[in-house]
């Protein structure tokens, strides 16, 4: 386990393989176990340095006082600040779902400083538009009343012992909404909900992710003028049923000058996750594109 301190936050971090490095991030709810517990940290590690963080508000990363820094800007700092730490100049960015809101927006500021920018299921904007799995956008009322049941239902559980996974998978079985849904549907589904309660014992502070939640999401704005100034090669990757994200992605694709635009049939949300070694495929044939040319695609 390793960490190092940026300002009032020690962020965990874990470090392996060796060659050109990678710096990955991750989701909502996530830990470095969504790509590490799925395969995709083992498989790029075979030819690059894979150094992977819990972002602020979440897994065994731990911010003391105030400010929390929540928010793209201090949260895209934190990815200086850590290629700093290990002597670092440039390297390709990982990111997947609400890492990805701010790596994008870190590649509009510092795409000097990288090899690549990989974002997976995510957008440019920070309060992306939400939508039921079956395709109907939720109002603002839905959301409110869907963020004030969950925050409910977090005070009720304050004084009670955790749910057991046998209650969370049944939970998500019951109410898999908008990202989970084709997990749900997988065939070994068991096992891809593992990988998903993995998050849950690495989480240190259950408030600080509540507090993260409430307060990150707050820009709808997609940054199109920032995103067409992008000089990296950037690989922009998909799930097909990913429904939250399928425009955001679109527009990037748009946008940004030198970039690949990869949609993974039969995938929702979670590809790395639903699809580990198709995922791990798209990134190492991306990323060797980039060794061999310069450029995001052959």
């Amino acid at each position: 386990m390793a960490f190092f301190q940026n300002g009032n936050a020690r962020i965990y971090y874990e470090d392996v393989g060796q060659g050109e490095p990678i710096i990955s991030n991750h989701g909502l709810s996530e830990d470095t176990s969504y790509w590490s517990a799925t395969g995709v940290t083992a498989a790029l590690a075979e030819k690059y340095r894979v150094i992977s963080i819990d972002m602020r508000g979440h897994g065994r990363t731990v911010v003391e006082g105030e400010p929390k820094g929540y928010d793209e800007i201090t949260m895209g700092e934190d990815f200086n600040a850590l290629a700093d730490h290990l002597g670092i100049d440039k390297f390709h960015l990982l990111s997947h779902a609400t890492g990805g809101m701010y790596a994008a927006r870190f590649g509009i500021r510092y795409s000097d400083r990288l090899l690549s920018l990989m974002l997976t299921d995510t957008g440019s904007e920070t309060r992306p538009k939400m939508y039921h799995p079956d395709g109907r956008e939720l109002t603002e009322e839905d959301i409110a009343q869907a963020r004030q049941a969950a925050e409910q239902m977090a005070r009720d559980r304050v004084d009670q012992p955790p749910p057991s996974y046998e209650e969370r998978k049944a939970g998500w079985r019951a109410n898999p909404g908008v990202f989970t849904f084709k997990m749900e549907q997988h065939p070994y589904s068991d096992r891809l909900f593992d990988v998903l309660d993995g998050f849950f014992q690495h989480r240190v502070s259950q408030q600080a992710f509540m507090e993260f939640r409430q307060t990150f999401y707050s820009n709808p704005d997609p940054m199109i003028e920032g995103l067409r100034q992008v000089k990296c090669p950037t690989l922009l990757l998909i799930g097909e049923f990913d429904i939250v994200f399928l425009k955001p992605t679109e527009l990037m694709a748009q946008e940004i000058p030198d970039n690949r635009h990869v949609i993974m049939r039969g995938c929702g949300h979670m590809t790395a996750i639903e699809a580990p070694i198709w995922t791990s495929h798209e990134l190492l044939d991306f990323l060797e594109c980039v060794s061999q040319t310069g450029r995001a695609n052959w």
